[in-house]
């Protein structure tokens, strides 16, 4: 190994150095985190989540723009959280705070060759309505759990895009066909966004099925513990998105994941059909993507 080499390598940065400065700067907004742990704590409700909401006025606008949207055609105009609490439940109006807040992410626009923040929010959304509409059909009960579990997998793209910034242009630049993004990222930083991912959302209490979502949703089959098939709907709705042009950097790299596929019961075919069904789920659900 070359001197340049050797240094090239010792300059890595640490994952715990830079999970420990992301926690430092509190990168996801406040709000998101704590409508998190308040939809997850089994001993809070309706009330709890309402009274969070409120104290962010543009948070609470927002999203009952979007319970009043065509696409949950709702008869009566509903004008409040209590509202559309219990005309959607707790975990959906969860999906939406917490869609609205992590769109924060993405207000300023930046784009380094494929890649645009723009379209990794777009990729983001979309998997995440992907993920719930393959939970529905296998049956899965917590399959609201499957959109958020979509809508956070790539989050370790976000970080690494805002505190590594310089290095996240060198993987960008350096993508090809022949290597996967984790590839690329583990070359440059010494880990890759699901690794960074994992440990962020460990810092900020994500519920366990949403850290796994993020860690294994390149290789769902290697995830263990419950609601592991929400990991899996992860992934086979991370392919769907990516083979239909919707992708995280701007470019095809995702690999086919057969085991991931059979172990869902799905055929080729069926993916085929969750592809095709998704173009109008995308446009249903139109407004999640400008929340």
């Amino acid at each position: 190994m070359s001197s340049t080499q050797v240094q090239g390598q010792a300059e890595l940065p640490s994952l715990e150095a830079v999970v420990r400065q992301i926690d430092e700067i509190s990168t996801l907004p406040d709000i998101a985190v704590r409508v998190m742990q308040v939809a997850q704590d089994e001993r809070t409700g309706a009330a709890d989540l309402k009274e969070i909401m409120e104290n962010d006025v543009a948070l609470s606008a927002r999203v009952l723009r979007c319970v009043n949207s065509s696409a949950y055609a709702v008869r009566i105009k509903i004008t409040n959280l209590q509202q559309a609490i219990a005309y959607l439940g707790l975990k959906q109006v969860r999906n939406l705070a917490m869609t609205a807040s992590v769109s924060d992410l993405f207000r300023k626009e930046g784009q380094i060759g494929p890649y645009c923040r723009r379209g990794l929010w777009k990729h983001l959304v979309s998997v995440g309505i992907c993920a719930r509409l393959i939970a529905m059909r296998r049956g899965i009960r917590n399959f609201e759990d499957a959109f958020l579990a979509g809508l956070l997998h790539d989050v370790g793209i976000v970080l690494e895009d805002q505190h590594l910034h310089s290095r996240f242009v060198r993987v960008i630049q350096g993508l090809n066909p022949t290597k996967t993004l984790a590839e690329v990222e583990r070359g440059q930083m010494g880990f890759d966004h699901a690794m960074l991912g994992e440990k962020v959302a460990e810092s900020w209490s994500f519920p366990d099925s949403i850290v796994r979502a993020i860690r294994y949703h390149h290789m769902a089959m290697n995830a263990r513990g419950e609601d592991v098939e929400i990991v899996r709907c992860v992934e086979v709705a991370n392919l769907i998105c990516t083979l239909k042009g919707i992708t995280s950097v701007g470019l095809k790299l995702v690999k086919v994941c057969k085991p991931t596929m059979a172990s869902l019961s799905m055929t080729g075919d069926d993916v085929a059909v969750i592809a095709e069904d998704l173009d109008q789920e995308l446009l249903k659900n139109a407004t999640l993507f400008t929340l």
